[in-house]
């Protein structure tokens, strides 16, 4: 059987959205700089994000965390506590409530790390009234994936994600 390839008409695409803020996703899921990494690594997990800005307290955007950014931090990194030998077995570790750890666990270390100390520290982004067009323009020079919307402030009120771009493209 012999596949074959049937070339359509090409229809051109076109932006339908005027502003950022009509391509924008509104009140975006963000995460504040002073939390964990293991809050971070929860909240992107659970969401399905592959990445999320970072506020300070007052909602502005100060960076952005990304699952990169994470792997790297692990990667550099590393914490392991060894297994205890069999031979110290009547030694074993004890919890900080005197409980004996149970054989074949182990105790690890949590990562206090913040969410601060490890992000992008850069914030590309636009107000609401960008003209659509600028939008995507910007996205392409500064080769990112995402642009923030943030009001006259500089609080964060929306972000605009290369799927929220195709999601504004229509065939003529």
């Amino acid at each position: 059987m012999k596949n074959s390839l049937t070339l359509e008409m090409v229809r051109p695409l076109t932006l339908q959205a005027e502003t950022a803020a009509e391509m924008m996703t509104p009140n975006p899921v963000s995460i504040r700089d002073s939390a964990t990494i293991q809050d971070a690594v929860t909240m992107l997990t659970d969401k399905g994000f592959s990445a999320a800005p970072v506020i300070d307290r007052a909602g502005r955007p100060i960076g952005v965390l990304s699952r990169a950014d994470i792997i790297v931090h692990d990667r550099e990194r590393p914490e392991y506590v060894a297994p205890v030998p069999d031979y110290y077995e009547d030694a074993a570790e004890s919890l900080p409530s005197g409980e004996r750890v149970p054989k074949g666990m182990h105790l690890g270390r949590v990562d206090s790390t913040l969410v601060s100390d490890i992000m992008t520290p850069v914030v590309f982004s636009v107000a609401p009234s960008t003209p659509a067009p600028r939008v995507v323009e910007d996205m392409v020079s500064l080769k990112v994936h995402r642009l923030f919307v943030v009001d006259e402030s500089g609080i964060l009120v929306g972000v605009i994600s290369a799927l929220d771009v195709l999601r504004n493209l229509k065939a003529e």
